[in-house]
């Protein structure tokens, strides 16, 4: 991969770390140590996720009107100065849910900028630059929350400084490195840009990213299980929550140790990438289907296993396809909507999943689950018949 690619490798991972030391902790920091109920801790997390994806919307335009490099600028100073005072002020509950939704707003802002500058530097990369991405934003997941759970033992406020601090590693990197990259792939409009014939074709090619989102949600909904209603089902039929950890640690291993062997998958088997979401969306089926099947702690492994192949195809996916799909000047926008999908994905999941457990039980849940994944197969299937021109293919940029 090219130099610049590592770089925003290196700064996704930074950001994603920091991120991580503090979301696996808020509902015990808001239920334990600041005496509010769970409903009013999932409910700070929903508006932490609702500023997330505001977040990315406005990244995603900002990248489009004043560059990758101001726009990750201003989100990273927001979150940086967000997390300072956040150490700071913790122990007021007023303070703590203003610097969450601060957080959650600059957190946003920068995650489609890094996703439009990755395709921008490396337009012949295809799917490579977003899968890069992707696995860089495990790599933080799994490292900032095994750092955080570390640091929150020793004292709680050291969670928000460290998470300070590397946000302060990660202005230098955008001062140093990623100013560089600003300008890559974002060449002037055109005197035509306001040409009928070429409204209609933006106004096609976003319809067909529209219905590609509309099955993105749905997977991201279904995925969101885990982290919600899955992991309360785990407690529920008496497996420890050390073990149910363990199935994340085996997700994030997977993701990071897999990928040569999916490489080699996609480049021999699957030649396109809508064939890489269509067996994406059959691996995720498999793997709902085992759950309804089992209350046993090997059916839970079994099923993860099964669930992170499935993303390692569809994740990658749809942030490449959204790439190909934006017209000049329009990259950093649709970013911003399929990041926007995904948080809002995982905003909407717990909320669904509670309802469908709570009125009509686990097992209910799974079957229905499997059942709506035929919503992003068809989606899937239709999303590009108003831009016949373009062939999704994965090294297509």
């Amino acid at each position: 991969m090219p130099r610049a690619i590592w770089i925003l490798i290196i700064g996704m991972s930074i950001n994603i770390t920091a991120a991580s030391f503090i979301w696996p902790l808020n509902t015990i920091y808001i239920s334990q140590e600041l005496g509010r109920s769970l409903t009013v801790a999932g409910s700070v997390l929903t508006i932490n996720a609702m500023a997330g994806v505001i977040g990315n919307l406005i990244g995603g335009k900002l990248y489009d009107w004043i560059g990758g490099f101001k726009t990750i600028l201003i989100g990273l100073c927001t979150a940086m100065v967000a997390a300072f005072t956040l150490a700071a002020l913790y122990t007021s509950f007023t303070a703590y849910v203003l610097c969450l939704i601060a957080l959650g707003f600059g957190s946003g802002i920068m995650i489609p900028c890094m996703y439009a500058l990755a395709g921008a530097v490396w337009p012949e990369g295809g799917r490579r630059p977003f899968n890069a991405m992707y696995v860089s934003q495990n790599v933080g997941v799994a490292v900032g929350a095994a750092i955080g759970g570390l640091l929150a033992s020793m004292r709680f406020d050291f969670i928000f400084f460290g998470n300070g601090f590397l946000y302060i590693i990660f202005l230098v990197l955008v001062l140093v490195y990623i100013r560089k990259f600003d300008g890559a792939g974002r060449g002037q409009q055109t005197a035509n840009v306001f040409n009928q014939a070429e409204k209609i074709e933006h106004k096609k090619r976003f319809k067909a990213l529209a219905l590609l989102c509309a099955g993105f949600l749905i997977c991201w909904i279904a995925y969101a299980q885990w982290a919600s209603t899955i992991a309360a089902y785990t407690q529920d039929i008496g497996i420890p929550i050390t073990y149910y950890s363990l199935l994340w640690t085996i997700n994030g291993a997977m993701i990071i140790f897999c990928q040569p062997f999916i490489k080699i998958i996609i480049q021999k088997f699957v030649h396109s990438l809508k064939a890489q979401i269509y067996v994406g969306l059959v691996i995720f089926t498999v793997a709902f289907g085992v759950l309804s099947q089992t209350e046993m702690y090997t059916g839970f492994v079994a099923a993860m296993i099964i669930l992170t192949i499935g993303e390692m195809f569809v994740w990658p996916a749809v942030p490449t396809i959204a790439h190909q799909l934006a017209p000049e000047g329009k990259a950093g926008f649709y970013q911003g909507i399929v990041n926007s999908i995904a948080t809002g994905g995982r905003m909407l999941g717990p909320l669904f999943g509670g309802f469908m457990a709570d009125v009509f039980g686990m097992q209910v849940l799974f079957y229905t689950i499997a059942v709506l994944f035929l919503i992003p197969f068809i989606m899937t299937k239709i999303f590009d018949r108003g831009v016949p021109h373009l062939q999704f293919t994965r090294d297509n940029a």
